[in-house]
């Protein structure tokens, strides 16, 4: 399976925390935390479509102005997430500039931000770049099962921890993934292009198998046409499977009902980023600081069946010993 969603953590392990994934087959991505973005190249920055900030801690949320900045000009729309107070959070950063001169852009920038609460509401509000960046008014909405963006390929649910403050984590997860055999289009004679995005909307969507589609190709100066069904195309040259999840966890006290909400969350997913803060040899600092030991992350990753475990956030004390937090998070790991 080609996978669909390429992670990567925007920093180093002892930097601000933060993940950007990218979309193999579109132009946009998607963050996980708002921290130092200085390395993420301006195109990569616009790419974005929607920021999910697990809490405003300054490490978590200081990466905001370079983005606004980055797409002040353009006109786009980009959805932020974040959890309870965040709405007025962003009014404010916005509001702390002047903007009298943006009436005259030609485009219209503008920030949606959505604060998250624990009984499953939601507000939500709009800041403009040619009203100066003023809130437009709140509205208010529900997220039901912690999902609080459903598209047609993915979804993104997030779960409430306690770091002192309400600290969100998220998962991202493709729905089914349709799998196309390249050798077996060959056999049958067909090419690549872009009909076959129309086809895996269609049996994504459940269309009937007698479903036709019709494929047009150039040969030279011939053009072809032929109509294939969806049931030929699944009979023959496709797979369906389940889709991919990559799970991000930051800033998670050690406690019982952390660990039950993030195993929750992560189960079985293709990658887990969490964070690695202190040794096992420090949980009793680790609890009064609210972050996970190396140990307790490796346990959780292997609870939750993961794949894959990367681990970030270690705190700078370890600086020079960073094998160490990686040693004992794989060891619990069982890797």
């Amino acid at each position: 399976m080609t996978p669909q969603f390429h992670p990567r953590l925007v920093n180093g392990p002892f930097d601000d925390p933060g993940v950007y994934v990218d979309f193999l087959f579109e132009r946009r991505a998607l963050l996980f935390d708002l921290g130092d973005t200085a390395p993420l190249p301006a195109r990569k920055v616009l790419r974005l479509s929607h920021i999910f900030v697990s809490h405003t801690h300054v490490d978590h949320f200081i990466g905001l102005d370079r983005v606004v900045r980055l797409c002040l000009g353009r006109e786009k729309r980009l959805h932020l997430f974040g959890p309870p107070g965040f709405v007025g959070q962003v009014a404010h950063r916005l509001a702390g500039y002047t903007w009298n001169l943006v009436e005259s852009y030609p485009t219209d920038f503008t920030v949606v931000a959505t604060e998250l609460h624990p009984d499953g509401t939601l507000l939500t509000d709009s800041f403009r770049c040619r009203n100066m960046f003023a809130p437009e008014g709140a509205r208010r909405g529900r997220h039901d099962n912690g999902v609080i963006l459903d598209e047609e390929g993915f979804l993104v649910r997030c779960a409430f921890l306690d770091h002192g403050t309400p600290c969100l984590a998220f998962a991202l997860e493709e729905k089914n993934h349709v799998n196309v055999m390249k050798n077996r289009l060959d056999e049958m004679g067909l090419p690549t292009g872009a009909w076959l995005k129309e086809m895996k909307r269609a049996i994504l969507a459940g269309k009937d198998d007698r479903e036709s589609l019709t494929v047009r190709w150039q040969e030279g100066e011939v053009w072809r046409e032929r109509a294939v069904t969806l049931g030929e195309m699944r009979e023959r040259a496709v797979q369906v499977v389940p889709g991919e999840k990559i799970a991000y966890v930051t800033d998670a006290a050690p406690t019982p009902a952390n660990a039950e909400r993030i195993v929750g969350l992560a189960r079985g997913a293709d990658y887990l980023f969490i964070e690695t803060t202190f040794l096992h040899h420090e949980a009793t600092r680790a609890a009064e600081r609210c972050h996970l030991t190396a140990r307790r992350a490796g346990e959780l990753a292997r609870e939750a069946g993961v794949a894959r475990v990367i681990p970030f956030h270690f705190s700078p004390k370890y600086r020079g010993m960073e094998e160490l937090l990686r040693q004992e998070l794989e060891e619990a790991f069982g890797g």
